[in-house]
């Protein structure tokens, strides 16, 4: 035998509770609405993302050159097992400027033999490379004509070098990885930004 002796709410209590449960949803109600709608202000936007803004980035002046690189003074650094090519940074040359760019001399050999040497540079902000010269004719100096704008780094191409510095070497969250130093230790030693995470 079950034996219930509770007290049954009152007619008001029901009222007050129901009245309560009202008023909750219509300040839950209101509450949300007030977060969905558009700030008021004058450019209708309380706050900017920091890379929604116009970027005000000015490149910092390349004014010299460095010396053409020398064999002892070169880095290797591995691209692909699929290429022939060889591909090698000059630690010399390896400079991070104040724009964020890190620019540095690259040394590509064929199997043959035959060098392609370029000064360049890479954006990390916006994973862009651009050329600042090439080795001339006469392979004693530097042929500025070739320079070209920042353009984007390719990824799927055999020889993307560019993408290998950048996503190994160069930067990390759109920012160099560090000074030119310890970049250089870290192509000297093989530490990728894959290995420095494990």
């Amino acid at each position: 035998m079950w034996l219930i002796n509770e007290p049954h709410p009152s007619f008001e209590e029901i009222i007050l509770k129901a009245l309560a449960l009202v008023v909750a949803c219509v300040a839950t109600g209101a509450l949300l609405a007030g977060c969905a709608s558009k700030p008021t202000n004058k450019d209708d936007s309380a706050f900017a993302y920091l890379l929604d803004r116009p970027s005000n980035w000015v490149e910092n002046k390349v004014d010299t050159l460095p010396p053409l690189p020398q064999d002892s003074n070169l880095l290797p650094f591995e691209v692909s097992g699929n290429t022939p090519l060889h591909f090698a940074v000059d630690k010399n040359s390896l400079s991070v400027g104040t724009d964020g760019v890190v620019r540095y001399t690259v040394v590509v050999t064929s199997p043959s033999g035959a060098r392609n040497v370029n000064y360049e540079g890479i954006r990390c902000d916006t994973y862009e490379w651009r050329q600042y010269a090439g080795l001339n004719a006469d392979h004693d100096g530097w042929d500025e004509t070739v320079a070209n704008d920042f353009r984007r780094i390719e990824n799927g191409a055999l020889n993307a070098y560019q993408a290998t510095l950048y996503q190994d070497y160069f930067c990390a969250n759109k920012m160099p990885t560090g000074s030119a130093k310890q970049i250089v230790e870290n192509i000297r030693y093989k530490r990728t930004q894959t290995s420095l995470i494990h």
